[in-house]
């Protein structure tokens, strides 16, 4: 089925199938190309998760050639890209600003297209695919409502929007037709699933999304490859349509198409410093600023409020932390590990670490206050107490890691190697960031793979 000429749908498959990497500015190649070290630490460290276990346990079955990242096992493209995107995700050190999490579901997803591919795939090819994605499938979001109005509903974008990612970087590696690619973005939607129930009790949930996610893109290409078709009216105005199913009220359908091929999407998105949900960021670089500026040490600090959003506190003000989804996304957690810990990086968030009394003392100094007149997404006002009863007030507009405040590259690769350090020695987590920051220059994507195995 092919979708109205000029419609959304055939002009988001125009550009998914014309792309070309000559055609990428070097700032989105390079962005890229950082996503793509960034995702890789994040699924390496995360192959040790408890979620990854699970995954394995279920998926061992299925033997392939695409490899798991971070052990010595090699599954079906199909597996491989659900279990490496749930390892992705499983720490909550991946990046965010796209579907949202866009890295851990296009990076698995266009890795398995590549190993499943009967000719090589090249790193120019791979690059211009993961812009692809990151770019479709934050245009989907956007045409929901953007992140506020379709997380806020409560569907989790990553599992919703995650699929269209997947399927527009599989296609691109899998070179689909025009017509193919459309019916691969409809079936997508048959995958477009995913609620954030998981934030009332840190269920492991969340992690399977990005899972389904990259395993229903790279499945709908490969499908669409053989001849099934997908709905050619999907993205329209229509009963049954995406927009008119998820975002009645809220749907812009020109942000399907608008700057199409000139803003990239990829150049919004964030790399993230700390292991916790990103709404929690900025009042952790808040709190961080002023102990820096007034020279204060945790024990000096007596209390700390936080003004948000409505919105916010529903995502991140909770105080569960028995589990790690429920500590990293729980802001008073966050500036208790800042705290108590003096960071909070994915070491904070161990069980003994939550464990900790100094920990629980620190959460009960926090206090969060709930402003209704507060945007959705509008940073939040950290205020520290000191033991002198000197107040101190900050807002930081733009954590660490976004688009406008940028981590430099040699904090991107430290944390890569941190993460990496996890799972693979470190001459081996070495060799994988070589081939990440080098692969404009590789033939044969698959060479990766040798690298981010663990060699028994």
């Amino acid at each position: 089925m092919t979708g109205a000429a000029g419609g959304p749908l055939a002009r988001l498959a125009a550009l998914i199938t014309d792309t070309a990497y000559a055609d990428l500015p070097d700032a989105t190649t390079r962005k890229a190309t950082i996503h793509l070290l960034d995702t890789l630490g994040a699924g390496l460290a995360g192959a040790r998760s408890e979620e990854t276990r699970i995954s394995l346990s279920v998926l061992g079955a299925e033997p392939g050639p695409v490899p798991v990242w971070g052990t010595g096992v090699c599954l079906s493209p199909r597996a491989a890209a659900l279990v490496n995107a749930v390892s992705s995700h499983a720490y909550e050190v991946d990046d965010t600003g796209g579907c949202d999490h866009s890295g851990a579901v296009v990076v698995p997803a266009a890795l398995a297209a590549a190993a499943a591919c009967a000719t090589p795939v090249s790193g120019t090819r791979l690059l211009t695919a993961i812009v692809l994605g990151y770019d479709v499938g934050r245009r989907i979001l956007e045409a929901l409502g953007g992140y506020e109005p379709h997380n806020g509903a409560g569907w989790h974008s990553t599992g919703t929007c995650g699929p269209f990612a997947a399927a527009a970087a599989a296609a691109h590696v899998l070179g689909l037709t025009p017509q193919q690619t459309e019916s691969a973005l409809g079936l997508a939607a048959s995958g477009s699933a995913g609620l954030w129930a998981f934030v009332h009790d840190g269920a492991m949930s969340k992690r399977l999304h990005a899972g389904r996610a990259a395993e229903a893109g790279l499945l709908s290409a490969q499908l669409a490859l053989r001849g099934m078709t997908g709905p050619s009216a999907v993205l329209d105005d229509v009963w049954g349509g995406l927009l008119s199913t998820y975002a009645a009220n809220d749907a812009d359908p020109d942000a399907l198409t608008s700057g199409l091929g000139t803003q990239w999407k990829i150049m919004r998105s964030s790399i993230k410093p700390y292991a916790s949900c990103r709404g929690t960021h900025s009042s952790i670089d808040a709190l961080s600023a002023i102990m820096a500026d007034h020279r204060l040490d945790a024990a000096d600090i007596t209390a700390v409020f936080v003004r948000l959003s409505h919105f916010l506190h529903g995502m991140c003000g909770g105080r569960d932390i028995r589990t790690l989804a429920g500590a990293q996304l729980s802001l008073p957690y966050a500036l208790a590990a800042r705290l108590a810990h003096g960071h909070a990086g994915l070491d904070a968030y161990d069980e003994d670490k939550r464990g900790e009394e100094s920990v629980r003392a620190a959460m009960d100094r926090i206090a969060l206050d709930i402003d209704e007149t507060m945007p959705p997404t509008e940073e939040p006002v950290v205020t520290a107490i000191t033991t002198t009863g000197a107040r101190h007030q900050r807002r930081v507009h733009h954590a660490g890691g976004s688009p406008a405040n940028p981590l430099p590259e040699t904090a991107i690769r430290a944390k890569f190697r941190s993460l990496a350090g996890r799972t693979l020695p470190d001459a081996r987590a070495r060799a994988v960031e070589s081939a990440a920051l080098g692969v404009a220059e590789l033939e044969d994507v698959r060479e990766m793979g040798a690298a981010v195995r663990v060699v028994s």
